[in-house]
């Protein structure tokens, strides 16, 4: 038996270890508050916590964004394994959703809340992780995918 759209489960594989690899550094490195600016006024790291979704939004709103992980994670196995096989950038981006949408999920379920650290104070940008630039990616993927389809017409001649 052959796994069917490979590169799926590879980038949800990657995604999701590399968020959940780099949130148990800055829980065993940081104390929660800490900053360490790698280019100060640019770009730090920053120990947080988020009840919330991306960006603080439906801060508070754990119990629904954990069983909302939850489900996606559950629609795109679903979509891989029983749905047709999928092109490259479609594979890449619901995998990259999958690890993403996994890794914040696991955090919300396990403690509660979602670890960030991602700091870019050069812009005001919300304090994230790599489960969140995995989801950006892998929307950009699927945004990707969507404009190489080519919409079936019916010319007549």
């Amino acid at each position: 038996m052959t796994l069917k759209n490979r590169l799926f489960w590879t980038a949800a594989f990657i995604a999701f270890f590399l968020d959940q690899l780099t949130k148990y550094w800055v829980v065993q490195t940081f104390k929660l508050g800490e900053t360490l600016p790698l280019i100060p006024g640019v770009f730090h790291f920053t120990y947080v916590t988020n009840t919330g979704a991306a960006f603080s939004l439906l801060s508070g709103k754990v119990e629904w964004l954990r069983w909302l992980s939850f489900g996606v994670s559950l629609v795109l196995i679903a979509l891989a394994l029983f749905g047709p096989i999928l092109n490259r950038w479609d594979q890449l981006g619901y995998g990259l959703i999958l690890g993403g949408a996994m890794g914040n999920g696991i955090d919300r379920f396990v403690l509660g809340y979602v670890v960030d650290f991602l700091d870019f104070r050069l812009i005001n940008f919300a304090v994230f992780n790599v489960a969140d630039s995995f989801i950006s990616i892998g929307i950009v993927c699927l945004l990707i995918a969507s404009f190489q389809k080519t919409p079936t017409t019916n010319r007549r001649r």
